[in-house]
């Protein structure tokens, strides 16, 4: 099978008027040029679209919220703007430093190729399939579950004597993304593919906060470690100095405004994905969330929030940085607990819960990794190297020069290390497979 490349979907812009959310005018993408194939340089409707796509299309805000200091809070928290992974291939990409991802992908398999192979047969072997892959990020990891998607699809058409259908694969990410690196893996995304066959791949640069496809057109949805990010810093966390997210000393405010935020979050992308998914088409989602615990401000002494608060400390500390500039900076994030989950996905009420797991979570103190612990700072550094992949680019736009990235990440791996006996561990990978009623 040889898949071909689509600029884009002429479709990702499309947003029902009756869909009562308001889009804010966010950054642009001034060039970005996607990378078919035969690594040509798409131009025309592609990159005009790349250019005017909004980077967080929904804030689920009414018009009367929105005049109520919004330009303020947008203002202070700008950073959130260059939310994206780092792009490239060089030490410090994103590219190179998911290991963890395909470690959870690798975990999650089970529960995507049952979810494949349910979704053809209740839909009687359609002759044209639609997958999303909704925050694909860039690297090699980008094609491993659309591989495993498309040769699950093949696999059971040969079994059950069906002719293998049309699959468009759509690659969804903000515009920033570095689609360029990720469409230089085509050719080794159809090696991956097992059966000839027409499968067409796309990129869908905008906010999955938003309306991307058609209505009724999806009838398989992905996505692993994305949907935790928020669209926005939740309002109201000035109590909480010098941390980037939830502590243990956070006041309880701090984590009803984010588990308020994920909730409005977390809906939209839910209602979004109703209009745009068949009945009986199924979406497999992946992201960070928690142990249930009685404390909800709880979190364990190595998370990698708490790590990065602590190395941006140091620098206060060292008079590298002021405290101010550090307590401005919070992440757009939030790990739920399975219940929270799955009551939103209740209470939304357009889907169905097929499956429900959790995984253990660790970024870089996995048995594997254990040769390393006896060298200090290095049994981090793997840690280190994938939480700067994530959030170099928010750093930079925040801290601009007043940080050295090198060296804020010393201090983390440092941490790390200090840390590497942990195992009390309250992060997990939740894993959620839902149809669509």
């Amino acid at each position: 099978m040889h898949s071909r490349f689509i600029n884009t979907n002429p479709y990702s812009r499309f947003v029902p008027s009756i869909i009562p959310f308001i889009f804010n005018p966010g950054p642009t993408v001034n060039s970005l040029s996607l990378l078919g194939s035969r690594g040509q340089s798409l131009s025309g409707r592609g990159s005009a679209l790349l250019r005017n796509s909004k980077l967080f299309g929904c804030d689920c805000k009414t018009d009367n919220e929105k005049s109520n200091g919004d330009d303020e809070r947008s203002s202070e928290y700008s950073f959130v703007n260059a939310l994206s992974m780092s792009g490239g291939d060089g030490d410090n990409s994103y590219s190179t430093n998911s290991i963890l991802q395909k470690r959870v992908l690798s975990r999650t398999k089970r529960v995507l190729v049952e979810n494949t192979k349910e979704m053809m047969k209740k839909l009687d072997f359609p002759r044209c399939i639609k997958v999303a892959d909704l925050g694909c990020s860039s690297g090699q990891n980008t094609f491993l579950a659309m591989s495993e998607i498309v040769n699950t699809i093949n696999a059971l058409c040969k079994e059950s004597n069906k002719n293998p259908p049309e699959i468009d694969c759509c690659l969804n990410d903000l515009p920033s993304n570095d689609f360029n690196t990720t469409f230089k893996f085509i050719t080794s995304f159809n090696k991956k593919l097992t059966r000839q066959g027409s499968c067409f791949v796309s990129a869908v640069p905008d906010s999955f906060y938003s309306r991307l496809f058609p209505r009724k057109s999806l009838h398989l949805v992905h996505s692993v470690y994305s949907i935790h990010f928020l669209s926005k810093v939740p309002d109201g966390l000035e109590n909480n100095r010098m941390n980037v997210y939830i502590t243990s000393s956070s006041p309880l405010s701090e984590h009803k405004a984010y588990l308020n935020q994920f909730q409005k979050d977390f809906k939209t992308f839910l209602r979004m994905r109703s209009e745009e998914m068949v009945s009986s088409g199924r979406m497999v989602l992946t992201l960070i969330g928690r142990k249930t615990l009685d404390d909800p401000l709880y979190r364990d002494c190595c998370h990698f929030w708490t790590l990065l608060s602590q190395s941006l400390q140091d620098l206060v500390l060292e008079g590298v940085v002021s405290a101010s500039k550090v307590s401005s900076f919070k992440m757009p994030f939030y790990d739920p607990s399975i219940e929270e989950v799955t009551d939103l996905i209740r209470k939304e009420g357009s889907f169905k819960i097929n499956n429900l797991e959790t995984h253990g979570f660790d970024l870089g103190h996995s048995v594997e990794d254990c040769s390393l612990q006896s060298h200090g700072v290095k049994a981090g550094q793997k840690e280190a190297s994938c939480i700067r992949a994530v959030t170099e680019r928010m750093l930079v736009a925040h801290f601009g020069d007043d940080i050295n990235i090198d060296t804020l990440f010393n201090k983390y791996a440092l941490r790390v290390s200090q840390h590497a006996s942990c195992r009390i561990k309250t992060s997990v990978s939740l894993v959620v497979a839902l149809i669509r009623k």
